[in-house]
């Protein structure tokens, strides 16, 4: 990304059947995101924190309410 500004995360949890219908939901929606502008995570904690997935989008500072 060549702009300036931040990514905000739209979902997140430690579910995996979660995340994955939250990702179904999304590429079925009427309105579409801009994958382009998206970030998947997955945080692996192995044994000692349980998996975390996280979705983000990359907001331009202009978009962005405290700026």
């Amino acid at each position: 990304m060549s702009e300036a500004g931040g990514w905000e995360v739209v979902f997140e949890t430690q579910d995996e059947s979660a995340w994955r219908a939250y990702l179904r939901l999304l590429r079925a929606a009427d309105e579409q995101i801009d994958w382009s502008a998206a970030r998947m995570d997955t945080f692996c904690g192995r044994l000692t924190q349980p998996t975390t997935y996280r979705l983000s989008l990359f907001v331009p500072d202009r978009a962005r309410p405290d700026h």
